[in-house]
């Protein structure tokens, strides 16, 4: 069974595939290798679980790591860079188990990253058309988390490569569990893979904002 995609949902994912199509064609057109990191603006950093100082940390981890993988490598393969929180993840294809493990060492040189997770393949790039129906499927995704509404989806970072899509964030157990169930529903989704730091349910109650207080409304003096 699928996951439907409601007219209001239908905007938003169109809104996001012009977008996306937009980037990907600008990488087709420059370089394979792409970093992951959202635009930054305020309500980005409002809505974010992890602080200012991290999202900027990893938009550095993400630039930096890109700038010294395609020194190294050049063009060859096809290369993915996401971090979040320090912990970077790497996805795309590279041609030998050689290179595999050189862009691992060189992604976890990076200053402040504290871990590396490589699911890089050893295989020829993917085409166009796949990484086109990997983002078509990313906004998807993005809009069935919208569409959920016991579910904050500005605290997932979605990630999609041949059609496994990688989540990343800050969430409680429940929302890992609410947000795999309805991704696994998701058309064209082959497998969901979760690289999420679990919180608890008290230190998600903390992060959100809390209601401002009642102000009492003096009488008017007669």
């Amino acid at each position: 069974m699928t996951h439907p995609i409601l007219p209001a949902t239908a905007r938003r994912l169109g809104a996001a595939l012009l977008l996306g199509t937009a980037a990907a064609l600008t990488l087709s057109a420059c370089a394979p290798l792409v970093v992951g990191g959202a635009v930054a603006g305020s309500a980005l950093v409002a809505t974010d679980r992890r602080t200012s100082g991290a999202q900027l940390e990893d938009q550095g981890i993400e630039l930096r790591g890109a700038n010294r993988v395609r020194e190294q490598l050049g063009e060859r393969g096809s290369i993915n860079i996401n971090s979040y929180n320090r912990q970077v993840l790497l996805t795309g294809e590279v041609p030998t188990e050689q290179d595999k493990a050189q862009v691992e060492k060189i992604v976890a040189g990076v200053d402040n990253v504290v871990s590396v997770v490589n699911e890089l393949a050893v295989q020829g790039s993917s085409s166009f058309t796949q990484r086109s129906s990997d983002t078509l499927l990313t906004g998807q995704v993005k809009a069935v988390l919208v569409d959920a509404r016991d579910l904050y989806s500005n605290a997932f970072k979605v990630t999609t490569r041949r059609g496994t899509v990688y989540l990343m964030g800050r969430v409680t157990q429940r929302e890992a569990d609410r947000a795999t169930e309805i991704i696994r529903n998701v058309s064209g989704v082959q497998r969901v893979v979760r690289l999420l730091e679990i919180i608890s349910e008290a230190e998600l109650a903390r992060m959100l904002p809390q209601p401002a207080p009642e102000q009492k409304v003096e009488p008017a003096a007669k």
